[in-house]
Protein backbone atom coordinates (compact mmCIF):
# COMPACT_ATOMS: atom_id res chain seq x y z
CA UNK A 1 0.00 0.00 0.00
CA UNK A 2 1.16 3.55 -0.75
CA UNK A 3 0.72 6.61 1.42
CA UNK A 4 -1.86 9.19 0.41
CA UNK A 5 -0.15 12.54 -0.17
CA UNK A 6 -3.38 14.52 -0.23
CA UNK A 7 -6.94 13.58 0.71
CA UNK A 8 -9.93 11.55 -0.49
CA UNK A 9 -13.53 11.88 0.60
CA UNK A 10 -16.14 9.24 -0.09
CA UNK A 11 -19.91 9.46 0.13
CA UNK A 12 -22.38 6.67 -0.59
CA UNK A 13 -26.03 7.63 -0.50
CA UNK A 14 -28.66 4.91 -0.11
CA UNK A 15 -32.41 5.60 0.15
CA UNK A 16 -32.45 4.95 3.91
CA UNK A 17 -28.93 6.02 4.96
CA UNK A 18 -25.74 7.71 3.86
CA UNK A 19 -22.14 6.79 4.53
CA UNK A 20 -19.36 9.35 4.41
CA UNK A 21 -15.69 9.02 5.16
CA UNK A 22 -12.46 10.93 4.80
CA UNK A 23 -9.05 9.46 4.09
CA UNK A 24 -6.06 11.70 4.77
CA UNK A 25 -2.31 11.41 4.95
CA UNK A 26 -2.51 8.72 7.64
CA UNK A 27 -4.32 6.53 5.09
CA UNK A 28 -2.95 4.44 2.25
CA UNK A 29 -4.10 3.14 -1.12
CA UNK A 30 -3.32 0.52 -3.69
CA UNK A 31 -4.34 -0.09 -7.26
CA UNK A 32 -4.63 -3.59 -8.68
CA UNK A 33 -4.83 -4.01 -12.44
CA UNK A 34 -6.91 -7.04 -13.33
CA UNK A 35 -7.90 -8.48 -16.73
CA UNK A 36 -11.37 -6.86 -16.76
CA UNK A 37 -11.05 -3.99 -14.30
CA UNK A 38 -8.97 -1.81 -12.05
CA UNK A 39 -9.42 -2.11 -8.30
CA UNK A 40 -8.72 0.94 -6.13
CA UNK A 41 -8.54 0.35 -2.38
CA UNK A 42 -8.16 3.10 0.21
CA UNK A 43 -7.62 2.20 3.86
CA UNK A 44 -7.66 4.34 6.99
CA UNK A 45 -5.99 2.37 9.81
CA UNK A 46 -6.48 2.50 13.52
CA UNK A 47 -9.46 2.47 15.84
CA UNK A 48 -11.73 4.18 13.30
CA UNK A 49 -10.55 1.85 10.54
CA UNK A 50 -12.33 2.33 7.24
CA UNK A 51 -11.76 0.73 3.88
CA UNK A 52 -13.26 1.33 0.48
CA UNK A 53 -12.85 -0.72 -2.67
CA UNK A 54 -13.87 0.60 -6.08
CA UNK A 55 -13.89 -1.73 -9.08
CA UNK A 56 -13.82 0.17 -12.38
CA UNK A 57 -14.17 -1.71 -15.64
CA UNK A 58 -11.99 -0.31 -18.40
CA UNK A 59 -14.69 1.39 -20.50
CA UNK A 60 -15.94 3.25 -17.45
CA UNK A 61 -12.38 4.14 -16.44
CA UNK A 62 -11.75 5.47 -19.97
CA UNK A 63 -14.91 7.57 -19.77
CA UNK A 64 -13.87 8.92 -16.35
CA UNK A 65 -10.42 9.85 -17.69
CA UNK A 66 -11.98 11.65 -20.68
CA UNK A 67 -14.35 13.60 -18.42
CA UNK A 68 -11.48 14.46 -16.10
CA UNK A 69 -9.50 15.81 -19.05
CA UNK A 70 -12.43 17.90 -20.25
CA UNK A 71 -13.03 19.25 -16.76
CA UNK A 72 -9.38 20.15 -16.27
CA UNK A 73 -9.30 21.91 -19.64
CA UNK A 74 -12.01 24.25 -18.34
CA UNK A 75 -10.33 24.80 -14.94
CA UNK A 76 -7.78 27.61 -15.01
CA UNK A 77 -7.58 27.59 -11.19
CA UNK A 78 -5.32 24.51 -10.96
CA UNK A 79 -2.14 25.41 -9.09
CA UNK A 80 1.32 24.48 -10.36
CA UNK A 81 1.97 21.67 -7.84
CA UNK A 82 -1.30 19.88 -8.60
CA UNK A 83 -0.78 20.50 -12.33
CA UNK A 84 2.66 18.85 -12.23
CA UNK A 85 1.41 15.88 -10.19
CA UNK A 86 -1.42 15.29 -12.69
CA UNK A 87 1.00 15.57 -15.62
CA UNK A 88 3.33 13.04 -14.03
CA UNK A 89 0.45 10.62 -13.47
CA UNK A 90 -0.89 11.10 -16.99
CA UNK A 91 2.57 10.62 -18.48
CA UNK A 92 3.06 7.36 -16.53
CA UNK A 93 -0.30 6.10 -17.84
CA UNK A 94 0.56 7.03 -21.43
CA UNK A 95 3.98 5.38 -21.21
CA UNK A 96 2.51 2.13 -19.92
CA UNK A 97 -0.15 2.18 -22.65
CA UNK A 98 2.55 2.74 -25.26
CA UNK A 99 4.39 -0.31 -23.93
CA UNK A 100 1.22 -2.40 -24.14
CA UNK A 101 0.39 -1.12 -27.62
CA UNK A 102 3.78 -2.17 -28.94
CA UNK A 103 3.24 -5.72 -27.60
CA UNK A 104 -0.17 -6.41 -29.07
CA UNK A 105 -2.24 -6.13 -32.22
CA UNK A 106 -5.40 -4.04 -32.20
CA UNK A 107 -7.45 -5.58 -35.00
CA UNK A 108 -4.78 -4.70 -37.56
CA UNK A 109 -4.95 -1.02 -36.57
CA UNK A 110 -1.90 0.61 -35.02
CA UNK A 111 -2.52 2.88 -32.07
CA UNK A 112 -0.88 6.30 -32.34
CA UNK A 113 0.02 7.06 -28.74
CA UNK A 114 2.77 9.44 -29.82
CA UNK A 115 0.08 12.06 -30.37
CA UNK A 116 -0.20 12.48 -26.61
CA UNK A 117 2.56 15.08 -26.29
CA UNK A 118 1.88 18.40 -24.70
CA UNK A 119 1.12 17.03 -21.27
CA UNK A 120 3.76 19.30 -19.79
CA UNK A 121 2.91 22.47 -21.71
CA UNK A 122 2.99 24.65 -18.57
CA UNK A 123 6.32 23.42 -17.20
Amino acid sequence: MKSITDRAEVAIDFPDKAYMGAFGRESSFDVTVEPDEVLLRIVRPGEGRREIAVHLHYYLLADVLKELGQGLAKNSELDENHFRALCDGAEALVQSLKGNASRRSHGGKDLDLDNTTGLHGRR
